[in-house]
């Protein structure tokens, strides 16, 4: 899609230019950049990076928590002509090793303290590594300045992994156009403008993180950049930098209901969005009385094809479980399981057509060929469409609502997370025989990692030592929260184990 003349498609680093000059753009720990500073940042990183890779469509990977480098290398790669990949900053080695060899990143930029955990073999031989300081220095001693780029909006902008519900986390493909048109979209529904100032809680490694910055620069608005230690840590940069749109996770809502919010920061929001999870009666109606003039989005999305659909606010109080309708830009259709359109009340797959369809899983025609497939007969996009897995209804007012998930992902506190990636560290531990990762209900984190267990031996130091070693080789939200040892695992007519019955029987 190329857009229209009044709204044309460009190529992702444009975006940097849309912002008043002496208007903020971004605060960081150093000071505030104003457009301006923004678009000069912008352009010499780019040059550096140029000079660094300069084969076209490389790959070139970002570590790092949230500051200068991170939020700039989305626009500045694209400029570059190069391939973001940017990894979850609380990702543990084996992660990296897994997104640096499947992208074949030609470099990547990190701080030294993520480096000093790589072991041997953690990086291939053509992936050069520069310390993230280095670069940011570097980048500005060049003093050299790139000029917009030209790249073909359908040409490949980032890669952003993401874990599935089985295997290793996958590379999703996006465009420019693709994450252009993601930002204008969430910016028009929002409502943004250039006064708004964006609270970025969210890692800017997920999709909609990433959007935080993109649909607020495609405002002229400004980001805060904030890794909160401590949910007080929101509230008080809520205060701090008047920030006026905050999105988060339901876990990350629970916590900010239960704070003791002053009235005028309570009211300094004008905007809350929520993704990574539906928002459940009770949390709508606490959110609803802390911020009651604030405007509260309910939306859902995957990264196949970013954002589905949001819901209008004026409905969040009638209608505080729907998943309501399309965003701009995309085409959702629900399809019943003869291929038909699904009549009111029917459940059906949630199936996403139009130009915010990404292009595919990098280098996985297999798994593509899974969820990237023709677009219904009735799609007025038609071309390829992402087939979610999830099952929703529409209701007579045509507001969706969601049913349930046709895979075993488990959604925990805004991650998605692949059972498998914890039941093989689990096996690779040497501890157990048998390892079944579930997820389980929780009112915090939406849901809970709990690991099913057959120990390999009799040693009895056996429970002390695995989670020693899960917490070494998977990150903080990958961990169980319960560990349940068996003597031995129900088994199934198909002789697999019985995931099920161990679901039921966690959850009873």
């Amino acid at each position: 899609m190329r857009g229209s003349p009044e709204n044309p498609v460009l190529p992702l680093d444009h975006l940097a230019l849309r912002g008043e000059d002496e208007a903020d753009a971004l605060v960081l720990r150093e000071g505030v950049l104003n457009h301006r500073e923004l678009r000069s940042r912008v352009s010499r990183l780019a040059a550096w990076l140029a000079r660094e890779v300069p084969e076209k469509g490389e790959r070139v990977a970002s570590w790092a928590a949230k500051g200068e480098l991170t939020c700039l290398m989305p626009l500045a790669a694209a400029r570059a002509g190069l391939v973001h990949v940017p990894i979850n900053p609380l990702l543990k080695h084996a992660q990296v090793a897994h997104i640096l060899a499947d992208s074949g990143a030609g470099m990547l930029i990190a701080t030294s303290a993520r480096l000093k955990t790589l072991q041997d073999g953690d990086v291939p031989a053509q992936c050069r590594i520069v310390e993230e300081t280095q670069a940011l220095a570097d980048a500005q001693a060049l003093g050299e300045d790139l000029s917009p780029s030209t790249a073909d909006p359908d040409d490949l902008a980032a890669i952003l992994y993401t874990s599935g519900s089985t295997g290793r986390p996958k590379g999703v493909m996006l465009s420019h156009a693709n994450m252009w048109l993601g930002a204008e979209s969430v910016a028009d529904y929002l409502d943004l403008a250039g006064d708004d100032r964006t609270l970025a809680v969210l890692p800017l490694s997920f999709d909609y993180g990433q959007n935080q910055l993109l649909s607020s620069w495609y405002a002229g608005g400004c980001v805060v950049p904030l890794d909160y230690l401590m949910p007080r840590d929101v509230m008080k940069a809520v205060e701090r930098h008047a920030i006026t749109t905050l999105a988060a996770v339901p876990p990350l809502w629970v916590q900010v209901c239960e704070l003791d919010w002053p009235a005028e920061t309570a009211a300094r929001l004008r905007r809350l969005t929520n993704s990574g999870g539906a928002l459940t009666v009770d949390l709508v109606r606490r959110m609803r009385i802390l911020f009651p003039q604030a405007r509260l989005f309910a939306m859902y999305g995957l990264t196949e094809a970013f954002r589905s659909t949001y819901l209008d606010p004026a409905l969040i109080d009638t209608h505080p479980t729907s998943m309501g309708t399309a965003i701009p830009h995309a085409e959702v259709l629900v399809i019943n399981d003869l291929g038909e359109i699904a009549d009111v009340g029917e459940e059906g797959e949630l199936v996403h057509c139009g130009p915010l369809v990404a292009q595919g899983y990098w280098h996985d025609p297999e798994r593509t060929a899974e969820r990237y497939k023709p677009a219904p007969k009735a799609s007025k996009y038609g071309g390829t469409a992402v087939w979610s897995g999830d099952r929703v209804k529409r209701d007579a007012e045509g507001l969706l609502y969601f049913v349930g998930r046709r895979d075993a992902m488990i959604k925990s506190a805004g991650n998605r997370i692949s059972p498998q990636e914890i039941e093989d560290a689990a096996l690779a531990t040497g501890l157990v025989a048998e390892a079944v990762a579930l997820g389980v209900a929780d009112e915090r984190l939406g849901q809970a990692v709990h690991l099913v267990v057959r120990a390999a031996s009799e040693c009895s130091d056996v429970k002390e030592d695995l989670p020693r070693k899960l917490m070494q080789e998977l990150p903080n939200f990958m961990q169980p929260k319960v560990i349940h040892w068996r003597e031995s695992m129900p088994v199934g007519p198909n002789g697999k184990i019985d995931r099920a019955r161990l679901q039921a029987e966690i959850a009873a």
